[in-house]
């Protein structure tokens, strides 16, 4: 090695005070005026100069409004790592540094669902892009939009680079997350403008948003863009989509509508911001709904046509309303497996009416007159040609609605009988204890009357949750059961200290998952995150357990015997405020109340009941294409051929 190459080597902060200083003198100009685009069109900056791949990239993304930054910096993003260190001086992003990729893309998904609000999620190469890259399937379920920035093997191909995928192919980080969703790799610093439109349809698309993956290969992100042309960044999003189209297809629709006289409506994710028009359908329709757990509230729980969830664990009332309808109106639905009892869960639906954005959503079951088009706009329109027919249903009676209402009567019930019984004798704590039923339920009431938003998280606390959420408006509680991703609630608080929209958070969660990703308590106290974690300990993976019994009448490797001391892990870190939530409802609201008024994040420990008692759980009423069931279920299935 001769001595000027040891020097560059080892010579520190060797980059060229140059590109440093006008890399400030950039950050500054965008920071006093607000904007990118302002800086430019005030003349702050000048519309061409020298500028790296790696600032390149965040400017683009600023001028997106893309401005939070969360992950873990490795050698595979030192250059993005300087940057933002740079821009974020001048306060025009703010980076959220955490201690696990996952926990980064849960907290960026929360802050897109909660608030709206845009974020980037930033790995090195390898097993930290693998982290995000997995979590990533919670927004891409979900459908929100959130870039990836993914440190990438050098484009010189000298060797293998540490933390790259073994082997002798180009591109494989592309190839795999390309399965996954829209991807870009910038081999070639001149394609940013390309690899930023491609990112901006993704990730703010019409019907569908989702991930964008942005591959930055190591020795492409200080490369120089000589004379860039920075007013020439994409920033315009796709405009949203019109009504489906006519051509007699609406008054289709009617005669079908008409004529039934059992109408369930299944709501799926895609009808957010849809609630009015649908109140409106149902009525027109004297209709039925039966919602899914990502939208609670869309229509008031307390509406005589809400019949609540349906599926495999779903309500009374809902799985009822599926089981007898004649006509299903899907709107913005997947049809996940556990929504519509793998697809066994309208066993007498002859006609199916589908809106819907997407055409495969669309054309799901058979029998279906599709409606492709924004699931607003589509159904502000069949609600006028409804109208217009002069032959709609509303105010009218209606023994469908009457016969449904009885079994929403019963589900009520159900629920009241086990909130009315809120303690179990448990095996492992030899003691009462609060069931998982009271508990939700106190915890859900409570955050009602504090203004307190909340997340559930994958397991039997979800599964309970989302049977037993009441809510009257939307954006009270989010339910991650796209992906149904451990360690998304307790992650989600992160949120919390990342919007410009201040919420306090609960986060509801079970042993299991909390484990999965605790890093909330460290993070959470780092960056002033405001909110409670609820940490419901019953020693065991208890959905799967329930799962197991109620198919071979035993459980296996669903639980074990080693005992933790959350109150003393939650205390271990200064700054969390840690409390036991005792044994009856009145002690969890103490607790509570106490989380509430504590200005940083809490943890409260609840030990909860698991057990085969049935007041022990909210139950399951539907039919599922898993383990031993399956032969039943797909026999069922190609009987009913919808």
């Amino acid at each position: 090695m001769n001595s000027e190459t040891k020097l560059i080597s080892t010579e520190k902060g060797d980059m060229d005070q140059t590109i440093v200083a006008q890399r400030i003198r950039r950050a500054r100009a965008v920071a006093a005026a607000g904007s990118l685009q302002e800086a430019l069109q005030t003349g702050k900056l000048p519309e061409t100069m020298d500028v790296s791949l790696s600032e390149a990239i965040i400017l683009g993304l600023v001028q997106q409004r893309v401005t939070r930054f969360i992950g873990i910096f490795g050698h595979g993003s030192t250059e993005i790592a300087e940057v933002l260190r740079v821009y974020e001086a001048e306060g025009v992003v703010k980076t959220f540094a955490v201690r696990n990729e996952i926990e980064a893309t849960h907290a960026a998904t929360a802050l897109r669902w909660v608030t709206g609000e845009k974020s980037a999620v930033v790995t090195s190469i390898g097993p930290g892009a693998l982290h995000a890259f997995a979590a990533s399937l919670a927004p891409l379920s979900d459908g929100l939009g959130i870039w990836f920035l993914f440190g990438d093997e050098t484009t010189e191909d000298e060797g293998p680079n540490m933390q790259q995928i073994p082997g002798h192919e180009q591109d494989q980080f592309l190839k795999l997350v390309s399965v996954m969703g829209p991807a870009y790799k910038l081999h070639t610093p001149g394609a940013i403008h390309t690899a930023l439109t491609r990112g901006l349809v993704a990730t703010e698309h019409p019907i569908r948003p989702g991930p964008f993956y942005l591959l930055m290969p190591m020795n492409t992100q200080p490369e120089i863009l000589t004379d860039f042309h920075l007013g020439s960044f994409p920033s315009t999003p796709p405009p949203p989509l019109g009504p489906a189209a006519d051509n007699g297809t609406y008054q289709d629709v009617v005669d079908q509508l008409l004529r039934a006289e059992r109408i369930v409506v299944k709501v799926g994710g895609g009808a957010h911001g849809a609630g009015p028009e649908l109140m409106t359908f149902l009525e027109l329709t004297n209709a039925v709904a039966v919602t899914s757990p990502l939208v609670p509230g869309l229509i008031p729980y307390s509406h005589p046509r809400n019949m609540a969830v349906g599926g495999s664990k779903g309500s009374i009332c809902g799985n009822y309303a599926m089981a007898e309808a004649e006509l299903l109106v899907a709107i913005g639905s997947r049809f996940v497996c556990q929504s519509d009892c793998s697809r066994t869960g309208y066993p007498g639906v002859t006609q199916v009416i589908n809106i819907n954005g997407d055409v495969n959503s669309a054309l799901h079951y058979g029998k279906t007159i599709p409606l492709v088009g924004d699931i607003k706009a589509t159904l502000s329109l069949l609600n006028t040609t409804l109208g217009r027919s002069g032959k709609s249903r509303a105010g009218q009676p209606s023994p469908w609605l009457e016969a449904c209402g009885r079994k929403r009567k019963e589900w009520e019930a159900f629920k009241q009988q086990r909130y009315d019984t809120p303690c179990l004798y448990d095996e492992i704590w030899q003691r009462e204890v609060l069931t998982q039923p009271a508990a939700i339920k106190t915890a859900l009431d409570w955050a009602g009357t504090h203004d307190v938003i909340s997340f559930f998280d994958a397991g039997d606390v979800q599964a309970n949750g989302f049977q037993i959420v009441e809510n009257e408006t939307p954006g009270q509680t989010f339910t991650e059961t796209g992906a149904s991703y451990m360690g998304f609630a307790s992650s989600a608080l992160l949120a919390t200290a990342m919007t410009s929209r201040p919420f306090y958070g609960l986060a509801l969660t079970g042993d299991g998952s909390f484990v999965m990703n605790p890093q909330i308590l460290i993070d959470g106290v780092e960056h002033d995150a405001t909110g409670c974690l609820l940490l419901l300990d019953n020693r065991r993976m208890a959905a799967i357990s329930g799962l197991q019994k109620d198919q071979y009448g035993n459980t296996y490797a669903t639980n074990d015997s080693v005992e933790i001391d959350y109150i003393a892990w939650g205390n271990a870190i200064k700054g969390v405020h840690t409390m036991d939530g005792g044994f009856t409802t009145r002690s969890l609201l103490e607790a509570l109340d106490k989380a509430r008024a504590y200005p940083g994040l809490s943890l409260v420990y609840l030990r909860v009941y698991a057990g085969d008692n049935p007041l022990g759980g909210m139950g399951v009423f539907g039919r599922w294409n898993v383990g031993n069931w399956s032969k039943e279920t797909q026999a069922l299935r190609h009987q009913i051929a919808l």
